[in-house]
């Protein structure tokens, strides 16, 4: 990569390098003066403080020189300014030095598991919500460099797609005939990338107030169903007539966030900002939700066991949460990391909950199995550093686990033997 704009990517480094969690608290820590080192500093707040909290440094996991210097490699080309890159990487090793504040509480247990890992080509891209498409074919969203990315995972050649201006793709998802679809974060859009002909077709929102769709999935009628989190939407698109419907939640400031369908072709939405699960009535788009007791329950994703059972992340408590919709029964355990664990992403295979310890550092990938009610857990690879986060995880057809590590731009098959 050529030498870069250092204002940009700078941008880029602060906002993956120090690690979006949803239990970031009030930005009330400021940065070490170090007199000796003042550059440094000035660097940073020059360039990080517009795009993140300082705490994401001050709460970090910390680095000596090789850690935040590896970590800052797979962001940006520093080559052609090494001075810049030296200045950083002094001032956080030296005040921000490694500690044990995050880290997990790994627990043992007899499922073995090995991880495969690509490296997104274009740098401080947060390459995220990797999926298989039905011919193997492995595609992610590469949210900050506004790109969707295909990996062929026997040859190993990956191919990039450019997007149209500020689409900035929260997630990629697959139709019946094999197109990649993404939603348009930024732009209010759902996007099609057609596989034969390359050619991107952009769906904009038919309300102004819909602004940013956010996760999506089909159901088994070809129907593309998606969240709007900050706009507080749900909504429903049809591939043949273009024809977008849209439903408000509930309650203000739900932010319905992760989405599956159920066997009976039912959509439910995980909410972020409300204690609740959402039941979307397929032909009506009429809401039911769910309530969850604990009112400061707050709910990344969702995912639903080929027994009916709704599995869920109650992320803002540090536990894993089982919704039956049979008979409303709702039972949760704790996580072995704990009330700062923040489970973020989840997927169900063959009747064993997996997710992601998204607050530890480093990311912990955990099994759960219902029937014994026991966990296992691995720190998920990062190369050098720990920098996480798994933000969506998916299964494979053979069984196996899709996740990713956005601050390093990594998509990673957890193969689970």
């Amino acid at each position: 990569m050529s030498s870069p704009n250092i204002m940009f990517y700078l941008l880029l480094i602060v906002v993956s390098v120090f690690s979006f969690t949803a239990t970031s608290q009030p930005n009330n820590n400021k940065l070490i003066d170090d007199p000796k080192q003042p550059e440094g500093k000035a660097l940073i707040t020059q360039y990080c403080t517009a795009c993140h909290r300082t705490n994401m440094i001050t709460r970090s996991s910390g680095y000596n020189a090789d850690g935040w210097q590896a970590l800052i490699h797979t962001m940006i080309d520093f080559s052609n300014s090494p001075a810049i890159e030296e200045k950083i990487v002094s001032y956080l090793a030296k005040n921000y030095p490694p500690n044990d504040k995050r880290t997990p509480n790994l627990t043992s247990g007899d499922t073995e598991i090995s991880f495969t890992t690509w490296h997104t080509p274009t740098l401080g891209q947060r390459s995220r919500d990797p999926i298989e498409a039905e011919n193997g074919d492995i595609w992610w969203a590469g949210q900050r460099a506004n790109l969707i990315g295909r990996i062929d995972p026997d040859s190993g050649k990956v191919k990039e797609y450019p997007l149209p201006d500020n689409a900035m793709p929260h997630t990629v998802t697959t139709d019946n005939f094999g197109n990649i679809w993404y939603t348009g974060n930024k732009n209010g859009t759902m996007g099609k990338l057609d596989i034969k002909t390359g050619e991107i077709t952009e769906f904009p929102m038919p309300d102004k107030q819909a602004k940013d769709p956010h996760s999506a999935i089909f159901d088994d009628k070809g129907i593309l169903w998606f969240t709007l989190q900050h706009s507080n939407m749900i909504g429903r698109l049809n591939p043949e007539s273009g024809e977008i419907k849209l439903v408000t939640m509930n309650a203000p400031k739900s932010k319905p966030y992760g989405i599956k369908i159920d066997d009976e072709g039912t959509p439910w939405v995980a909410c972020n900002g409300r204690n609740c699960l959402v039941n979307v009535d397929p032909k009506t788009m009429q809401l039911t939700d769910i309530i969850l007791p604990n009112k400061a329950t707050r709910v990344r994703r969702l995912d639903i066991a080929a027994d009916g059972m709704i599995w869920y992340v109650n992320s803002s408590q540090g536990r894993l949460g089982r919704y039956n919709p049979d008979t409303g029964d709702i039972k949760e355990w704790p996580s072995p990391s704990g009330s700062q664990s923040h489970p973020y992403a989840i997927a169900v295979i063959d009747n064993i909950v997996w997710y992601n310890e998204s607050g530890m550092r480093p990311d912990a990938l955990v099994r759960f199995d219902p029937k014994s009610e026991t966990f296992q857990s691995w720190a998920i690879p990062s190369g050098n550093v720990y920098a996480g986060i798994v933000r969506h995880m998916r299964k494979t057809k053979q069984g196996d686990l899709l996740i990713h590590q956005s601050s390093t731009s990594k998509v990673i098959r957890v193969n689970i033997e």
